[in-house]
């Protein structure tokens, strides 16, 4: 019964991604490829438990974050298209931005995943297209940040960030109530 909550609960979080990637993409084909995933994993999780169990996650993981990736690749690529280079080489997967004072910057299309964002001070910046999948939000500082079209963007993130009820949010995402007025 654990192997089977565990398989769960990756193949749901699966699902949260692909939905946001589908949502989000200009391609045809990298829709119809988010449709399939999709049904891929609803069939599983939804079917015996047999099934579940013998389901090859880590290859649908490969399918999944490859798909991810190549719509996240096209979504930022869409808000360099007015031509400013606008993010400096610090801004990158993986990156240590602990701290950072990166507050009032226009971070749209910005390849933040996986990036460690602790207490780092985002306030009153845009991240329009900006890749959060995996960031590490603790702490970090979120007032009237335009998180609305930022991509990949979690609940979790949410919560363990700091932030005001004038942050933009996506509106499959609710204010944290832990989060002040101002």
């Amino acid at each position: 019964m654990f192997s089977a909550f565990k398989a769960a609960r990756r193949l749901h979080e699966m699902l949260w991604y692909l939905a946001d990637a589908q949502a989000r993409t200009f391609d045809p084909d990298s829709s119809h490829r988010a449709i399939q995933l999709r049904n891929t994993i609803e069939q599983a999780v939804g079917g015996e438990l047999p099934d579940l169990l013998s389901l090859d996650i880590q290859e649908l993981h490969s399918q999944v974050r490859s798909t991810l990736m190549e719509v996240s690749e096209e979504v930022r690529a869409s808000y360099f298209a007015t031509g400013g280079d606008h993010l400096d080489s610090a801004l990158k997967p993986g990156a240590d931005l602990m701290g950072k004072n990166l507050r009032s910057r226009r971070l749209c299309g910005a390849n933040l995943r996986g990036a460690y964002l602790i207490a780092a001070d985002l306030r009153d910046s845009d991240l329009s297209g900006a890749d959060l999948l995996g960031a590490d939000l603790r702490d970090a500082w979120l007032e009237r940040t335009d998180l609305s079209k930022a991509m990949y963007l979690t609940q979790p993130q949410l919560n363990a960030a700091r932030g005001s009820r004038a942050t933009l949010l996506p509106s499959d995402l609710e204010v944290p109530s832990h989060w002040h007025d101002g």
